[in-house]
């Protein structure tokens, strides 16, 4: 889903790739670059706009608490970095919960955001831990217009059950047969919709009222520009995806302080603006993550 994801909104940051192509610090994971020294964070991330951003505050934080940092940004998907980070030649990593705990335990049945995370320290590999989840997401969502969600008053999953007019849910092609697509939604919320397949032009058939749900990713930027209301998930419907540090537990205990502050301000529209600050004002990473470093307060 991650993947799809991507893709969707690529068209949005083919713009901006140019402009921050630069801004990374050398291939990742070269080979033949050596061993990094035990005094060094190594700070991954994925390729994947949003991800380095919140890579780069990481980096940045602990650059201003003393630490010295190298970065091996847009590394690829877990396949790649998961092993990096076992040996140790990447030591810090930006990751989203719910899939983290997929990828490593595909029977779950976690749910919410507080059992995914307890359910995180048990599925990981030894030498690996988890430092404290924001309260950020990247994960899907179901998503309305704000007039929409004014007319009916509607501020979670369960309000739906209020609107007096047929609900026609928006999305992937594949939401269909998801478990949480229109028989997921009947069986946790007794919702029941019809669904239109949607792909590419879920945001446009939206804003349209051809669709008045739509399955959209948590940080789109386009929640912001088009001021579009997520709805609050009480049930679990979706399986939570929170922003978690991951860490080689060799250097745990010397970088939680740091990085648990960065986990404590990162709200779910504050992740948000840092993608529309990325993909609309085409700003750099590096410039993104001081600016929110010094908005918050931590230096």
């Amino acid at each position: 889903m991650k993947t799809t994801r991507i893709l969707s909104v690529a068209g949005a940051v083919a713009a901006a790739s140019l402009l921050l192509s630069a801004c990374s610090s050398g291939s990742p994971l070269d080979e033949g670059s050596g061993e990094v020294s035990t005094d060094t964070i190594v700070v991954g991330s994925q390729a994947y706009y949003s991800n380095e951003i919140i890579a780069e505050i990481y980096a940045q934080a602990l650059e201003n608490a003393g630490f010295t940092v190298d970065r091996q940004f847009n590394i690829g998907q877990r396949d790649a970095y998961i092993p990096a980070l076992e040996s140790g030649e990447v030591t810090l990593f930006p990751e989203y919960s719910g899939n983290l705990l997929q990828y490593f335990d595909p029977e779950t049945t976690a749910r919410t955001s507080d059992e995914v995370y307890a359910a995180l320290p048990g599925a990981l590999p030894e030498g690996l831990v988890v430092l404290d989840q924001s309260s950020a997401t990247d994960q899907d969502s179901y998503t309305v217009t704000a007039a929409f969600a004014d007319e009916y008053g509607l501020a979670s999953i369960a309000d739906l059950a209020d609107v007096d007019v047929p609900l026609v849910l928006g999305g992937p092609a594949e939401l269909a047969e998801r478990p949480y697509g229109p028989e997921g939604l009947l069986s946790v919320y007794g919702i029941e919709v019809g669904f239109s397949p949607t792909g590419d032009t879920t945001f446009e058939d939206l804003e349209a009222g051809t669709v008045n749900l739509a399955n959209i990713y948590t940080a789109d930027p386009r929640i912001e520009t088009a001021g579009l209301v997520v709805l609050e998930d009480p049930e679990g419907l979706f399986l939570a995806s929170n922003v978690v540090p991951v860490v080689n537990a060799d250097v745990a205990d010397e970088v939680a302080d740091v990085i648990n502050q960065v986990s404590a301000a990162l709200t779910p529209s504050g992740l948000v603006a840092l993608n529309v600050q990325s993909t609309v004002d085409l700003m750099a990473p590096a410039d993104i993550a001081a600016q929110w470093l010094a908005d918050n307060g931590i230096s």
